[in-house]
């Protein structure tokens, strides 16, 4: 799915109409809306297939939740996530863990579904790994009756037995660990995978928009911190272009998969 909201200019502050003048001719259509000029952004999930587990990372917005900051996220009633997880060969049951890199309703919108009246675990035998730092911020922060993403999606896990709370740099096993990217949220976290000698990282909303690649001190209008969230994704940028790493992003135009390399004091992310 995708949210084409607000201008890039509502979503990002920092941003201006000159700086994104020179970048319009890969932005439309793609990222951003010729016929409304208003920001495209996927929100989606990844399905992770590993020699132990078999993993999602983040859930995208549910059906049946409470959102009305975000009309169209409201009461939704749409299979296609469970579709497409069909389609790659997985039932709910199937999954091992869910991975959470933070706690906001498009990425863990899916981590309950409504039966006979109540919330339960989508994934009925996974483990819902979540950052402690992150659960203990969402906790502080719920009681919102216009925003029930905690009420709805993140303690009927807990009350389930299915949480697992850790530290933000976690390791699952050899091939999965966490690493600490606070500022969008407190608790933060990327998700980093090895294997076979190949490295990529599940980078949440660390950022948002190619452009921010090219500009990382623009900070999305929702960030927690925006300094810290500034400072994070900088450093991450930084290592993905030293490292190579294959990035995994989860609002990047499709494909959204690619890599960072450095452009004078700047970077640039290449589409797989």
């Amino acid at each position: 799915m995708s949210d084409p909201l607000r201008t890039p200019a509502e979503w990002f502050p920092d941003c201006t109409d000159e700086a994104i003048a020179p970048h319009l001719h890969w932005l439309v259509p793609r990222s951003i809306s010729p016929a409304t000029g208003r920001l495209i952004i996927p929100i989606q999930s990844y399905l992770l297939r590993t020699k132990h587990h078999t993993i999602l990372v983040d859930g995208c917005v549910g059906n049946n939740k409470t959102c009305t900051y975000f009309p169209h996220w409201q009461d939704r009633n749409d299979s296609t996530f469970l579709q497409q997880l069909a389609l790659a060969g997985v039932t709910p049951e199937q999954i091992d863990y869910v991975l959470c890199t933070h706690l906001h309703i498009d990425h863990c919108g899916w981590n309950t579904r409504l039966l006979d009246g109540h919330w339960v675990p989508t994934f009925p035998n996974a483990r819902y790994v979540m950052a402690r730092r992150e659960y203990e911020a969402a906790q502080a922060a719920s009681g919102d009756p216009d925003e029930r993403t905690f009420e709805d999606n993140v303690q009927p896990i807990v009350e389930a037995g299915r949480a697992v709370f850790v530290e933000m740099d976690h390791a699952l096993d050899d091939e999965i660990w966490l690493e600490p990217t606070p500022g969008h949220t407190a608790g933060h976290v990327a998700i980093r995978v090895r294997s076979h000698g190949i490295e990529a990282v599940f980078s949440g909303d660390i950022m948002h928009w190619p452009m921010q690649c090219i500009y990382p001190d623009w900070s999305l209008r929702f960030d927690a911190d925006p300094e810290q969230a500034r400072r994070t994704r900088r450093t991450f940028l930084e290592a993905c272009s030293e490292s190579g790493r294959i990035v995994m992003t989860s609002h990047f135009p499709l494909p959204s998969a690619g890599t960072i390399t450095r452009r004078e004091n700047s970077f640039w992310f290449n589409d797989c």
